[in-house]
């Protein structure tokens, strides 16, 4: 799709503090795609808002320092860098406690960002941040523009309506669900079906979009690209949790599929770094190629 020149990226959306029982990490997801599809070669901006407090400076240092563009994060007078609340179970799985408002909720669009969009190949998007009607503004605005869309649908509650995510969708190229999401927004629209293939079928005819990606926790994904279902069921790793394993399993493979990999190729790819950050602790751990290779070959 980019004809072998390096992807450009841009991801839109919440950049914020994970605040864990013992530690806080930096995270958020669109962050966490930018950052892993930077690590995979694509040339990506980051656009979000931030405090203009210690945390908000850190964020900024810690984006500039792994290579992305940050002049497209905007510095808030008004509303404090965001924070999260992790909360892991006996499993790893997490649930979180979302601040309101944060300054990622207030997101203003300077020039550098409009003009990124517009150059870029892919905008990566997602739910969370248009629980607030200044950054759900800012990205309509984008979704104007003529670039690959990727809706991340990423369900917090009580942050997101119904209309909301249909509109999304519809604005849509490629959306990516998990298994609980897809069958929870299935139901919402009034689909008649009950199995996950069935229900990627149905969203696909209703809001017209071509491609969609449905993970599946430990049992890996499903991916529909251009008409077919291509399947990958998932690689055995010990969990330490599962923050932004969603995250780098769509980063790996949206980069995979716009630079040219075959579909099963990319998921398989896709489950395999998913995988390894769940393995690991945080949401952005480095993964070598080799890693990679290696659990695909188990």
């Amino acid at each position: 799709m980019n004809n072998g020149k390096k992807l450009k990226a841009v991801a839109y959306g919440e950049v914020l503090w994970d605040v864990f029982t013992n530690e806080k990490k930096i995270g958020g997801a669109p962050l966490n795609v930018a950052l892993r599809m930077k690590s995979l070669g694509a040339d990506v901006a980051m656009i979000s808002c931030v405090g203009n407090d210690e945390d908000g400076e850190a964020i900024i240092n810690y984006v500039k320092n792994l290579k992305l563009e940050t002049d497209t994060i905007v510095k808030s007078e008004t509303f404090p860098t965001g924070l999260v609340t992790v909360t892991l179970d006996k499993t790893g799985s997490a649930s979180y406690d979302i601040n309101y408002p944060s300054a990622w909720d207030k997101i203003v669009l300077n020039d550098l960002a409009k003009k990124k969009v517009e150059e870029a190949d892919v905008l990566i998007f997602g739910s969370l941040v248009c629980r607030d009607e200044v950054s759900r503004n800012a990205l309509e605005a984008l979704l104007q523009n003529d670039v690959y869309k990727v809706f991340d649908v990423n369900l917090r509650k009580p942050h997101y309506t119904y209309d909301i995510l249909k509109h999304l969708m519809n604005k849509a190229d490629f959306i990516k669900f998990n298994d609980e999401e897809i069958a929870e927004i299935a139901a919402a629209l009034e689909s008649p079906f009950k199995t996950l293939e069935e229900n990627i079928d149905f969203i696909a005819k209703t809001v017209n979009v071509k491609g969609i990606c449905v993970t599946k926790g430990g049992d890996g994904a499903v991916l529909l690209w251009e008409g077919k279902l291509y399947n990958n069921d998932g690689y055995p790793v010990k969990v330490i949790d599962t923050v932004g394993a969603g995250d780098s399993f769509l980063a790996t493979l949206i980069t995979s599929l716009l630079t040219g990999k075959l579909p099963q190729e990319a998921i398989d790819l896709a489950c395999a770094v998913g995988a390894l950050v769940a393995a690991s602790p945080g949401a952005n751990p480095e993964i070598s190629e080799e890693r990679i290779h290696n659990l695909i070959s188990i």
